[in-house]
């Protein structure tokens, strides 16, 4: 078992067929037992982030109503949901000052610290935060996390 907290940018990869997809999805091989943390903010902007690619002609609406739906039904059981809370708030605007970091990718690093503190002061692995975005993980990495890419991940 591993403890994985996802942003956006990795976690869009289990519903839209890109690169990175078939390692974000190996993430949930029930034999794993991972346990997935993701922000809840993650859920604002996984849906707009489809509904993007819907209007911009990558994918149909059809298939973007789907995979919002089954999105939904996941959010509600497959994901440990990290509320926003005012420590993390405070959190991410620090980080956001330290690290230059754009609104939200501040607050989905504050998560993920507050998510890995929870694992070491509990005895659990520390957590491996899991983004596409090359700048949110230098700074997870200057913050002390264990991070992985899984656009990276992808190409070994």
């Amino acid at each position: 078992m591993a403890v994985y907290f996802i942003d956006s940018s990795a976690l869009v990869k289990r519903y839209i067929s890109e690169n990175g997809s078939k390692w974000v999805l190996g993430l949930f091989n029930p034999a794993l037992n991972n346990e997935i943390f993701v922000a809840a903010i993650t859920g604002v902007e996984i849906i707009a982030a489809i509904t993007r690619r819907s209007r911009s002609g990558s994918i149909s609406a059809v298939d973007a109503a789907t995979v919002c739906s089954q999105f939904r039904n996941d959010l509600q059981t497959d994901y440990q949901i990290v509320e926003i809370t005012k420590g993390i708030i405070d959190s991410g605007m620090s980080l956001a000052e330290a690290r230059g970091l754009r609104g939200y990718d501040a607050v989905q690093l504050a998560a993920g610290c507050a998510v890995n503190a929870l694992c070491i002061t509990s005895g659990l692995p520390p957590v491996i935060f899991t983004s596409a975005d090359s700048e949110l993980n230098a700074a997870a990495t200057n913050e002390g996390l264990s991070v992985e890419n899984p656009n990276s991940a992808e190409l070994l």
